[in-house]
C-alpha cells in the first residue's frame, strides 16, 4: 500500500504542473488588463508602463510562467496584484469559512442521503421509492444560485423582515467561538449547497444497494432469519459502499467549486468569494493559486478514495 501511495503522490506532480500551465495561459487569453484596472483608464502611458513593470507583466509570458511555477514548487504562490500580499497568506485567511461550509454540508448530506437511498432500495418500486426519487430528481435540477436567492427572500426578507437579526445569512461565526451561532448562520448556505450533493449520494446509494439486494448471500442471510435492518446495513450497505464512497469523495471535491456560487449569494468571506473578486479584478496570482488548490483537492481526494477501497473490500490490493 505504501509504495502505491508514494507512486500516486509523485504521479500527481506532472498533473498539477500541466494544470498550472494551462491555467496560466488560459487566464491571459481572457480580455482585460490588470495594469489598466489598477492604474485607471485615465492614467498616462508612463504611469501605465510603471504599474505594468511593477507587476512583472512587462516580461515575456514564458518568463512569467517559469517564475510562477518555480516559485510554486517552493511554496511561493506569488503576490496579489491588488493588495501586494502573498497569495498563500490571503488563502489561509479565507480557508476557514469555506472548509466549515463544505465539511458541514458534506456531513449533513451523507447523514440524510444514505438512509434515504437505503430505504428507497428496500422499498423499490413502491410509493416510498417513487417519492424519494422524485425528491432527488427535483433537488438535482434546482440551480444553487436560484435556490439561494429564493431562501434569502423567504427567510431573510419575507418571513423575518428586511432588517431582522433573527436569521442573518451574511455573517460567518467560527464553530469554536459559538457553535449555536455557527449552525444558525450555516442553515441556509448548507441547504442550498447540499441539496445537489444529497440527491447524487441518495441516487447512487439506491442503485448500489438495489444491485446488492439481488445477490445470493442476501437471500441466504434472510433465510437464516436475520433481521431486515441487519441485512440492509451489515450485508447490503457494506458491500455496496464502494460506489457510494466514490460519489461522496467526488462530491467533497466538487463542493469547493460549488462554494464559489454559494459564498457570493450569502456573502460568506471564503475562498469562493475571493475567487469572484479576483476574477473581476484580473488578479492572476490569486486565481491561479485557487485553481491549483482545487486541483490538489481533486487529486488527493481521489487518492483517499482508492485507499478507502482497500479497507472496505479486502479483495482489492494495490
Amino acid at each position: 500500500m505504501l509504495p502505491y501511495i508514494i507512486r500516486r503522490i509523485f504521479a500527481s506532480i506532472p498533473v498539477l504542473i500541466v494544470l498550472a500551465s494551462f491555467t496560466f495561459f488560459l487566464l491571459r487569453l481572457v480580455p482585460g488588463d490588470p495594469a489598466t484596472l489598477i492604474a485607471g483608464h485615465e492614467a498616462t502611458p508612463e504611469e501605465y508602463e510603471y504599474v505594468k513593470a511593477s507587476l512583472g507583466l512587462d516580461k515575456p509570458v514564458h518568463i512569467q510562467l517559469w517564475k510562477w511555477v518555480s516559485g510554486m514548487a517552493q511554496g511561493d504562490f506569488g503576490k496579489s496584484l491588488r493588495s501586494g500580499l502573498p497569495v498563500f497568506q490571503l488563502i489561509k485567511g479565507r480557508i476557514e469559512p469555506t472548509l466549515s461550509l463544505t465539511v458541514t454540508t458534506q456531513i449533513i448530506a451523507m447523514l440524510i442521503a444514505i438512509p434515504l437511498g437505503v430505504i428507497a432500495a428496500w422499498k423499490a418500486n413502491t410509493i416510498i421509492d417513487r417519492l424519494i426519487m422524485l425528491f432527488c430528481a427535483v433537488a438535482f435540477s434546482i440551480p444553487v444560485f436560484w435556490l439561494g436567492y429564493i431562501l434569502i427572500w423567504l427567510f431573510g426578507l419575507w418571513a423575518f423582515g428586511r432588517d431582522s437579526a433573527i436569521l442573518p445569512v451574511a455573517t460567518f461565526v467560527p464553530i469554536a467561538e459559538d457553535p449555536w451561532e455557527f449552525l444558525r448562520h450555516m442553515i441556509l448556505p448548507v441547504f442550498s449547497l447540499g441539496l445537489l450533493i444529497l440527491a447524487g449520494i441518495a441516487r447512487m446509494t439506491r442503485a448500489s444497494v438495489l444491485e446488492v439486494l439481488k445477490e445470493d448471500y442476501i437471500r441466504t442471510a434472510r433465510a437464516k432469519g436475520l433481521g431486515e435492518h441487519i441485512v440492509l446495513i451489515r450485508h447490503a450497505l457494506r458491500n455496496a459502499s464502494l460506489p457510494i464512497i466514490t460519489i461522496i469523495g467526488l462530491g467533497l471535491a466538487g463542493l469547493l467549486s460549488g462554494a464559489v456560487v454559494t459564498e457570493n449569494v450569502y456573502a460568506i468571506p471564503g475562498l469562493g468569494r475571493m475567487a469572484a473578486e479576483a476574477i473581476s479584478t484580473r488578479d492572476y496570482p490569486i486565481i491561479q493559486g485557487l485553481i491549483i488548490l482545487i486541483g490538489v483537492a481533486y487529486v488527493y481526494v481521489n487518492l483517499l478514495i482508492d485507499i478507502a477501497y482497500a479497507f472496505l473490500d479486502p479483495r482489492i490490493r494495490y
